[in-house]
């Protein structure tokens, strides 16, 4: 609960009317109008609301070099080496750098564990649950094979398609990603593919583009749906919308300011991965879009 930036939340919306501020750029929010109108069952058919918009953290991922390592946790299980580990490579170029890690990807509704806000329709009321592991998927741990899921890799897999990345990375750390460039992630590199191998030596960056492409795979297999474009439902998006996600790093130092998904490391990762204990494990809290016609 203490590793969480709960400043992160803000700002709110109520009918357009908006509460508390946040440093970040704001995406399109649908709930700007004032009343909101939701499909209902008969003999309503329609129920009518107040749209509310905030930024809910409740999920967080775990990069991780050490396989069956739960820094949430404090444990691991299994074996910490072999083909599953880990590892970093950084030279004079992006190109030549690499970066391999293991996710975790967890459920997580502090507000539920807390029991505050329990009957409140815009919160989820679920607990703490591992909901996936990178470990034993196999397209997670070689690129070709996660082409089975993300044949469109192939198209941008050319310096013509990773040039326009430029243009995403500007973007996201002046205000926001650039959500129709959806192959980029502006300083943390290409979206594809979508396994555990990213081209970047850094291990805060790298971790954190791990964590990225954790949001679009699971969207990808229809495990994640997004909850900022529709006031009614959520909405199933193979292909992300960015913009409507904020990483915050909680360890193994908490971070104080949550970041838009390619935001540089220079801005926010200076001293995040301390050389003493168990570092090169990381945890960072999804503060995602949260629109919902309240009732």
């Amino acid at each position: 609960i203490t590793d969480v930036c709960w400043s992160c939340m803000f700002p709110i919306k109520i009918s357009g009317i908006k509460l508390g501020n946040s440093n970040l750029v704001e995406p399109p929010d649908p709930a700007d109008k004032p009343v909101c109108f939701c499909p209902a069952p008969p003999p309503a058919f329609v129920r009518i609301g107040l749209p509310i918009s905030f930024w809910e953290p409740a999920r967080f991922v775990e990069t991780v070099k050490d396989p069956y390592c739960f820094p949430s946790l404090g444990t691991g299980f299994g074996s910490s080496g072999g083909r599953l580990a880990g590892s970093s490579s950084e030279h004079g170029n992006q190109e030549d750098s690499s970066y391999f890690g293991q996710a975790h990807y967890f459920i997580f509704a502090p507000f539920a564990l807390m029991e505050l806000l329990v009957d409140f329709i815009c919160l989820e009321n679920v607990g703490l649950d591992i909901a996936y592991i990178t470990e034993v998927d196999p397209l997670w741990n070689n690129d070709q094979l996660a082409l089975i899921i993300s044949p469109e890799a192939l198209l941008f897999a050319n310096p013509v398609a990773q040039i326009s990345c430029v243009a995403d990375s500007v973007s996201a750390n002046a205000g926001l990603p650039l959500p129709y460039l959806f192959w980029c992630m502006g300083s943390w590199g290409s979206a594809y593919p979508l396994s555990g191998n990213v081209n970047d030596g850094s291990q805060v960056q790298g971790s954190a583009a791990i964590a990225a492409r954790m949001i679009y795979k699971l969207g990808r297999e229809f495990l994640l749906w997004d909850y900022g474009l529709n006031l009614c439902s959520a909405t199933p998006t193979p292909i992300w919308v960015k913009w409507n996600y904020r990483l915050q790093l909680a360890k193994p130092v908490r971070g104080g300011q949550c970041v838009p998904i390619g935001r540089s490391e220079f801005i926010w990762g200076g001293a995040k991965n301390p050389p003493t204990g168990k570092g090169d494990n990381f945890l960072y809290m999804i503060f995602r879009k949260r629109a919902c016609c309240a009732f």
